[in-house]
């Protein structure tokens, strides 16, 4: 489905990513590990065609993903591609939560009306259709850019730490929802208490943008070292009383 050949980018003079490859079948679900700053957002971004690989080439279904490609096909792409990013204000733009869901849809008057509303009862934001999406909870924003873009029913998925603003019960919706819905998906997070929910194939970066891993998800939560070199795992002291001990944590936290 998507194919990164040697791709490199960089902001500047700090390189990001040099002679990375990737690729992923229909179907799949892959959950992009690394620490913060290790350039999972970025990654999602170039696959989203936000951004555009300075060497190599990005495939999306055996063509190549340019400014010229987009330009051409740049609604088709769009609609099949949904990017969800880790701030939902970013994403939020129109006057209300009903336009926000219409936005990327083809129907109009009472069919659009219908399909919004369908949509919207499915993410469980129907009673805010009304609402402005700024003047909403973290939680209800991040259902709301969620619900935006499942609407034009995407193949491929990119979510950028969809449950960073969420409550563990909305957090547990989610993950249901995402495990229910037969799209290919590439999910990124830091909380590896997650990963197993998230998908069966895990990448893994290093601090500087290299692929350190890319394979089950399971033999790599019981890899410590690796985790360690990847700042996915961390050790520190406990007191308690007067009793002191230390042991590994994973970064679970949000």
């Amino acid at each position: 489905m998507i194919e990164i050949e040697s791709g490199a980018f960089a902001y500047g003079e700090a390189g990001v990513f040099d002679g990375f490859d990737f690729a992923m079948q229909k179907g799949e679900r892959v959950v992009l590990l690394g620490a913060n700053g290790c350039g999972k957002s970025t990654l999602l971004r170039l696959l989203g065609g936000l951004y555009f690989w300075q060497k190599g080439r990005y495939l999306f279904e055996g063509e190549a993903v340019t400014p010229g490609y987009l330009k051409a096909k740049g609604k088709a792409f769009r609609q099949r591609v949904g990017l969800l990013f880790q701030n939902p204000e970013t994403m939020l733009f129109n006057a209300t939560v009903f336009d926000e869901i219409a936005f990327g849809l083809p129907q109009r008057g009472a069919a659009l009306r219908k399909e919004v509303e369908a949509v919207a009862e499915r993410f469980g934001i129907a009673h805010l259709l009304g609402r402005s999406p700024l003047k909403l909870s973290g939680g209800e924003k991040q259902r709301v850019a969620i619900a935006a873009i499942f609407a034009p029913g995407p193949d491929l998925l990119l979510l950028d730490e969809p449950t960073a603003n969420m409550d563990p019960r909305t957090a547990g919706w989610l993950v249901d929802l995402l495990y229910e819905t037969p799209l290919s998906m590439v999910v990124t997070t830091h909380n590896l208490s997650l990963a197993p929910e998230l998908g069966e194939r895990a990448v893994v970066l290093d601090e500087a943008g290299r692929k350190l891993y890319d394979g089950p998800v399971e033999p790599l939560l019981k890899n410590e070292s690796l985790l360690l070199s990847a700042n996915l795992l961390h050790r520190h002291r406990h007191r308690h009383g007067a009793l002191e001990h230390s042991h590994y944590h994973t970064h679970d936290w949000d």
